[in-house]
């Protein structure tokens, strides 16, 4: 399994479920900062029409092209079903963040053989690894 600065520095496009109107909430702040450092945010909520000057998917497989990781602002008891989406998608990499744990969702990720990280927020890791998409 590839370690948490691997899975960011190998991602191009991160799909962002639960990503949040609210610039005030970590939903909304993290996938922009990321968006920011060059990576292509894809937003998954089911009531917003456009984030990050992105388009809004109701669901990951309303998403009409690959993405590299999926990203995950949902409770813990949400995040098993996001997983098993990540896993139907073909997405190599799913991300709980900051706060999230789930044991059936490492499990559902470890044995459909992707990366699953829990409990870490993407942008400290971005930080502490000083990783840029931009060139």
């Amino acid at each position: 399994m590839r370690s948490p600065q691997q899975i960011l520095a190998e991602a191009g496009v991160i799909a962002v479920v639960g990503a949040s109107r609210d610039p005030d909430k970590p939903a909304h702040s993290v996938p922009a900062l990321m968006q920011r450092y060059g990576w292509r945010i894809i937003p998954v909520n089911p009531v917003a029409d456009e984030l990050f000057g992105e388009r809004v998917y109701r669901s990951l497989a309303e998403i009409p092209h690959p993405v590299d990781l999926v990203d995950v602002f949902r409770p813990a008891e949400d995040a098993v079903q996001v997983v098993r989406e990540a896993v139907a998608i073909g997405a190599p990499a799913v991300w709980l963040q900051l706060g999230i744990v789930s044991a059936e969702a490492r499990r559902i990720a470890e044995e459909a053989g992707i990366d699953c990280v829990e409990d870490r927020c993407l942008a400290v890791e971005r930080a502490t690894a000083g990783l840029s998409r931009r060139n």
